[in-house]
Parts: C-alpha cells; sequence; structure tokens
C-alpha cells in the first residue's frame, strides 16, 4: 500500500514517466524483501540505517555499479521525504548512508609503438596537409597541450633558439614548454612548407590552405583519422594524445611536478591519474609475462 501510495504521487502529481517509475518501484520492492530477509517484522516503515548499508554492501557485492546504487539510495530518500511530509515516518533511515563513490575512468592513452606507428609508418596527404597533419600529431605528443592551446599558437609563440613554446592555457594562464630537437626539425620543415604555399603570411601558426587558423572540429578529424589507422579505441581525440604525452613521460621516469607543470594542471592530484595509468599497465604486464600469474 504505501508503494502504490508513493507511486501514484509520482504518476498524478510530479508527471513522472512510467519508466522512472518502474524503476522506483523495482528500488524499493527490492529493498523491502532484502529487509525481509534479515527479519521478517521489517517492512519499508521500520528499516534503520543499518539495514540499508547491508543493502548497499549486498549489491555492490553482487555486481552493481556505484551509478546504479547511488540512483537507488536517491529512489529511498525521495520514498522518505515523502512519509515525512505526511507523517508516516519519523525519520528518513537513507539520510545518514553516504553512497558509493564513482569510480572514475582511468585516461585512454596509446602505447609508444602505436603513437609511433601513426608518426612513422601511416600515410598522411601529400604536399603541405600532409606535413601540416603530421606536425599536430606530433605538436600533441611531444609537448601535451590542449586543442584550444594548439589552434590558439602563433608564430611568435614558438621559440626556435631556446626550444620553448609558450602555451596559453585555461583561465587565459601562460606556461612555457620545452621540446627536443627532433619537435624542432619538424617545426622548420612545416615553416618551410607552410611558407612555399601560403600567399598571405599568417599570425596563426597552424593554418588552412587559405592562412586562416584552424578550428578544433578540423583538427579533431584529423586526429582520429590518424589514430583509426593503428587502433580501435573508442575514444580517439586530441586529448588521448595529450594523455599519451603525460603516460610516456611517467613511465620513462619523469617527475610527477615537472608533468604537472608541462600539462598547465591547476592541482598534483589532476595529474597523479596518470600514475594509476601506469599501474594499470604494469598489472596486465605482469598478468601476460608472469608464468603463475
Amino acid at each position: 500500500m504505501l508503494i502504490d501510495s508513493f507511486l501514484n504521487y509520482l504518476q498524478f502529481e510530479k508527471n513522472y514517466s512510467k519508466k522512472t517509475i518502474n524503476s522506483y518501484r523495482v528500488d524499493l520492492i527490492q529493498l523491502e524483501s532484502y529487509a525481509k530477509d534479515c527479519n521478517e517484522e521489517l517492512t519499508l516503515i521500520n528499516v534503520d540505517t543499518d539495514i540499508i548499508r547491508q543493502w548497499i554492501v549486498n549489491l555492490l557485492s553482487k555486481g552493481y555499479t556505484a551509478s546504479s546504487v547511488n540512483r537507488k539510495l536517491s529512489s529511498l530518500r525521495t520514498f522518505y521525504k515523502f512519509f515525512l511530509i505526511k507523517k508516516e515516518v519519523s525519520s528518513d533511515p537513507a539520510r545518514k548512508v553516504t553512497g558509493p563513490k564513482k569510480k572514475k575512468p582511468l585516461p585512454v592513452f596509446l602505447k609508444e609503438t602505436d603513437i609511433n606507428k601513426i608518426l612513422d609508418e601511416t600515410e598522411f596527404k601529400e604536399g603541405f596537409l600532409g606535413v601540416r597533419d603530421r606536425m599536430i600529431i606530433e605538436m600533441f605528443y611531444a609537448t601535451g597541450i590542449r586543442l584550444s592551446e594548439l589552434i590558439g599558437l602563433d608564430d611568435a609563440d614558438i621559440n626556435l633558439n631556446d626550444s620553448l613554446i609558450k602555451v596559453t592555457g585555461k583561465r587565459n594562464k601562460q606556461r612555457l614548454i620545452p621540446f627536443g630537437s627532433e619537435l624542432k626539425e619538424s617545426i622548420l620543415k612545416y615553416l618551410s612548407i607552410r611558407n612555399e604555399t601560403i600567399t598571405t603570411w599568417p599570425e596563426a601558426f597552424f593554418v588552412k590552405e587559405t592562412g586562416e587558423r584552424l578550428y578544433s572540429a578540423l583538427v579533431e578529424r584529423l586526429v582520429k583519422r590518424q589514430i583509426s589507422k593503428v587502433v580501435t579505441l573508442k575514444k580517439r581525440s586530441p586529448h588521448v594524445l595529450r594523455h599519451t604525452f603525460a603516460t610516456a613521460m611517467l613511465n620513462n621516469e619523469a617527475n610527477l611536478n615537472a608533468i604537472k607543470e608541462i600539462l598547465g594542471h591547476a592541482s598534483l592530484a589532476a595529474t597523479e591519474v596518470y600514475t594509476h595509468t601506469t599501474f594499470e599497465e604494469l598489472k596486465n604486464v605482469y598478468k601476460l609475462a608472469h608464468p603463475r600469474a
């Protein structure tokens, strides 16, 4: 009766969809069933916080995700809020229950062999466009810059003498990124063919054939096209190359604070996610290599 009364409220007063109402029904019946398995005298009205916590642990042990469990907790809170207003319960046993934290997905990155294939073995277009597109992939991988930072680069931001790139990041914060001799050679090659091809002298470093600055969608398409030639990852965005840079640096024993500064992260916590990525890779290597893994 209580569940039906609550569901009628959702349907006729809140105008919830049938699908949403059915989800609430399933959640409430599921908890009530679990409570009765613990004690036949328990109902949704007299369950306590401990029972709800045990129910959550039970759900997680059965493979429910944190998102699913938190949604069920939300159903309970709405249920008890409704009956608190109607004064049919004296307290909300779900109020002090903290839901499980969602596990943040690890960054998607390319292995060193895959990024080398893209740069050294895959085909790019002929002439200026091919050199430019390869330069874009290499710039992402060699510096770890964001998409917005890459298309915002001007010629004046590239210091070939000191091998430094000035990048304007989030909230207009500027930072300097060092680069090596290999990227320097690629930059010189790109500038040479660009300046031969483009009739109007561009302010922007990366340009279209018309001399106009590149836009985000164009860069996203070319990065996706090249990554697709070597891997079947679901994510094939410029940000994957940024993750690839950070992971490669960490795998080669770069200092975490140095990576933070190069990436332009506001806090070290944002950079530390890459330590989890490399640890997961280490576990996979162990499982494949160790005879008793």
